[in-house]
């Protein structure tokens, strides 16, 4: 009798991994939306992903990688193949460059597949929003064929593709941010204005007062850390212009002209995106190669010294962990799970996002069989964001997760070794700058363009 129910639960599981979104998840989220499942669900595939990524460059995964064949010096080989990449130096980071590559791959054949799907109606749509376990197939197989890639310049070239595509996936963390912060502002002023409650005005307060708070600590400690008297000259560049930018954007914020055009406007929206600002310029002085302006966070808390590539080629410590890139995934993962869920009150951050105002939110949901609420298809007139948006945000945060996993080095195939960049620091600063500047455009936008709507 315990079979039959075991096989009959089997069939059940298979037939929900083979149907829709809602199939899978209507015991967790009886009344979401399908929409909001499909995106929970690809966004997990993109989570579990940086998790084995996480999980292969844990120290003394090297010795259960190297019996791939062909992956590196001293491991498994095959037969007339031999690899001369040392499996001690970089063997984490070619599989973590490989882990992503899939990820990156996966997203974008689901990219070129969804473009100008217009409806649930849409056959393509059917396959947005079920077969999950062939999808995980395809996954599992574009993965394993990417750990057999020959090294060559695949690293090389790779790795300029993270750099492109993190630069764009920062820019679009920011605008999230940006969005969270209005949200959270317009909510929360909302309620203390309905309900006569000032706690609501003391909680914002109370924020903006902790972020500030924070993002001037960081100055203070940028100028103690990563700067000398006698070097260090663009650390030195990057902070006080990135101070000054933030101190205009936090007092161009709260002008009377720009209260009036952008009521829910104020200093939560502009503290909020200074201390990210701040992230950004320390994620991009700790890839300085010259170390002594940029110490380690072990070498700052035990007086250690760290020790770079010598120039004979030996390798060098590779430190796989660090605080900027702990910080980075934590972001990632709030910005990832926010655009799974989102809908913008904002008709511009829609339009830019390609979503639909209210098209996140939950459905009331369709009671079937037995009083089961089920998920509801609010996309049978019009889809309520754009998957092939959606896929090729996955795309970028796929290659985001890459560079920020390896510190964002820059392979040396040469030495084996594996090194911090300039155009990593330059990248970093650049997006921080534009991130300002669209944060800005935001603000003074509605004063030049009196007759479009912004809100």
């Amino acid at each position: 009798m315990g079979a039959c129910l075991a096989l009959c639960s089997l069939a059940s599981c298979a037939s929900c991994l083979c149907g829709s979104a809602p199939c899978l998840l209507c015991g967790c989220c009886p009344s979401s939306n399908n929409s909001t499942i499909t995106r929970l669900v690809f966004s997990f595939f993109l989570l579990l992903g940086t998790l084995v990524s996480v999980i292969m460059i844990l120290p003394g995964m090297e010795t259960h990688l190297r019996k791939i064949p062909g992956f590196c010096q001293g491991g498994s080989a095959i037969p007339g193949y031999e690899n001369q990449v040392n499996c001690d130096v970089i063997v984490g980071y070619k599989s973590v460059y490989r882990m992503c590559f899939a990820m990156t791959c996966f997203f974008f054949l689901f990219f070129a597949i969804m473009i100008r799907v217009r409806s649930s109606k849409d056959p393509r749509a059917a396959i947005q929003n079920g077969f999950w376990f062939f999808k995980f197939l395809i996954l599992i197989g574009i993965t394993v064929g990417a750990f057999f890639i020959p090294d060559g310049t695949f690293h090389t070239v790779w790795f300029y593709f993270g750099v492109v595509g993190s630069f764009i996936f920062i820019l679009i963390q920011l605008i999230l941010l940006i969005d969270f912060a209005h949200s959270w502002n317009k909510v929360w002023v909302e309620n203390a204005e309905n309900g006569d409650n000032k706690c609501w005005f003391a909680g914002l307060l109370s924020f903006t007062v902790l972020y500030y708070a924070l993002a001037i600590t960081a100055v203070v400690l940028f100028y103690v850390y990563y700067t000398q008297p006698d070097d260090c000259t663009e650390h030195k560049v990057f902070i006080s212009l990135n101070l000054i930018l933030c101190i205009i954007i936090s007092v161009v914020s709260i002008l009377p002209k720009i209260q009036e055009a952008q009521p829910h406007s104020g200093l939560l929206q502009a503290s909020l995106i200074s201390l990210y600002t701040m992230y950004v310029t320390w994620s991009a002085m700790t890839n300085n190669p010259n170390r002594k302006c940029n110490p380690s966070l072990l070498s700052l808390v035990s007086n250690v010294s760290t020790t770079e590539p010598s120039a004979d080629g030996a390798p060098g410590q590779v430190q796989w962990w660090d605080a900027q890139g702990i910080v980075g995934l934590i972001i990632f993962l709030f910005c990832t799970l926010y655009a799974s869920i989102r809908s913008s009150s904002n008709t511009q951050v829609n339009k830019l996002m390609q979503t639909e105002e209210g098209g996140g939110s939950g459905g009331e949901g369709v009671v079937g069989e037995g009083g089961i609420r089920r998920a509801v298809d609010n996309e049978e007139e019009k889809v309520s964001y754009s998957y092939s948006f959606f896929h090729f945000h996955l795309c970028l945060a796929s290659l985001y997760i890459m560079m920020t996993l390896t510190n964002w080095y820059q392979p040396d195939t040469t030495t084996q070794a594996m090194q911090s960049s300039m155009p990593a620091v330059w990248v970093k600063m650049s997006s921080s700058w534009l991130g300002l500047g669209l944060y800005l455009w935001t603000l003074i936008a509605p004063l030049i363009f009196p007759d479009r709507d912004f809100n």
